[in-house]
C-alpha cells in the first residue's frame, strides 16, 4: 500500500474516485490562479513562491489518492506514458497523437 493510502486510511480520508476527481479539478484550479500569480499573469518568469510550492503538493496528494482509489499503480502508469511519448517522438518528431 502506498504511502497515501496509508495516510488516508490512518485519518478515514477514503473517498469514491468520483469525489476524488472533483477534489483534483479543485486543487488543480487552486494551482492555477498561484501560477498565474507567481507569473504575474504570464508577464515574468515564474516564481518559485511557497504558496506555489503547496498547491503543487496539494495537486500531486489528490493525484496519487485518485490512482490509489482506482488501483492504478502511478509509477507504473507513469513509464506507460513515457513509453508511448517515446515511441511517437521516434516515428513522427511531434509527442502527440495523430
Amino acid at each position: 500500500m502506498s504511502r497515501v493510502s496509508e495516510f488516508n486510511d490512518e485519518y478515514g480520508l477514503e473517498l469514491d474516485p468520483e469525489r476524488r476527481m472533483l477534489d483534483l479539478e479543485s486543487e488543480t484550479g487552486e494551482l492555477a490562479k498561484e501560477l498565474l500569480e507567481a507569473s504575474d499573469y504570464g508577464t515574468r518568469e515564474v516564481e518559485t513562491t511557497p504558496e506555489l510550492v503547496a498547491e503543487f503538493g496539494d495537486v500531486y496528494y489528490a493525484l496519487l489518492s485518485l490512482a490509489a482509489e482506482c488501483g492504478i499503480d502511478p509509477e507504473g502508469s507513469l513509464e506507460a506514458s513515457l513509453a508511448k511519448y517515446r515511441e511517437r517522438l521516434d516515428a513522427s518528431g511531434s509527442a502527440g497523437s495523430s
